[in-house]
């Protein structure tokens, strides 16, 4: 008697759920990559210099220092990089008096995590002293722990803030979903190894093996975050996930 076997193409494994969730702040969770822009062109143009729209699209999303030495740069304002970091950070934070506006589902997903007892970081370029005031806003029992931008050698895009996040977890970044909303955080976040759910705040960002790109955080949640693609294996080919004996897909290589 001959057996047929019939190969497949199991596609993309399904991961479990994520070891950890981690978050970046700005324009991700807190509607605040106007402020940080709205702050920048306050303090420059106190220095007589005016900002114009492309060079907010260098800027966004990116570590302070790098933001505001490019625009020392290229307006040739007089003054050194820590005054103008100084003088950022406390224009920032008057802005914030009036309160932060969250994103759209965030309040939801930093719920639905801690009823499930998901280990969550909150994982930003911005300095310790902005976190903490947006902690009052976000709530910092939401958060296992944080990682501020002046904290960590070289914040993102280098892969450090997420590293060291989920170091501190105890989880391999493999295990780890980075929600990102600019290319700076998800070449920090894919750096590290981590899957990447993007959601884009300013400038659009292409999906790819590893990043799913969503609209909003409104359409996340941790059954989304359970179905998210993982990458084959090394080696993975058609006959991948079939075993020996023609009984169907093997069990995901990728654990709890």
């Amino acid at each position: 008697m001959t057996s047929s076997y019939q190969v497949v193409d199991a596609g993309p494994a399904l991961a479990p759920t994520p070891g950890a969730v981690l978050l970046d702040m700005d324009g991700t969770l807190v509607d605040t990559e106007g402020f940080w822009w709205d702050a920048e062109v306050e303090v420059f143009g106190a220095l007589g210099h005016v900002l114009a729209d492309e060079h907010r699209q260098v800027v966004v999303g990116g570590p302070m220092t790098r933001s505001a030495g490019y625009l020392i740069e290229v307006t040739g304002a007089d003054i050194t990089l820590d005054e103008v970091r100084d003088l950022l950070n406390a224009t920032f934070l008057r802005r914030l008096d009036g309160g932060v506006p969250l994103m759209p589902g965030a309040r939801r997903l930093l719920t639905e995590l801690a009823a499930h007892r998901i280990p969550t970081a909150l994982v930003s370029a911005s300095h310790r002293t902005v976190i903490d005031r947006m902690l009052r806003s976000l709530g910092a029992e939401h958060f296992t722990l944080t990682i501020a931008g002046d904290e960590v050698p070289r914040t993102k895009p280098h892969p450090d803030p997420y590293l060291t996040a989920a170091a501190r977890l105890g989880v391999d970044p493999t295990r780890c979903v980075a929600v990102e909303d600019t290319a700076t955080g998800v070449a920090s976040a894919e750096a590290a190894g981590c899957r990447v759910v993007a959601v884009p705040s300013v400038a659009p960002i292409p999906p790819a093996a590893t990043r799913t790109v969503v609209g909003s955080l409104e359409e996340v949640d941790l059954a989304f975050l359970r179905r998210l693609p993982v990458p084959a294996p090394p080696g993975a080919g058609p006959l991948a996930g079939v075993d020996q004996v023609g009984l169907g897909p093997e069990a995901s290589p990728v654990g709890p």
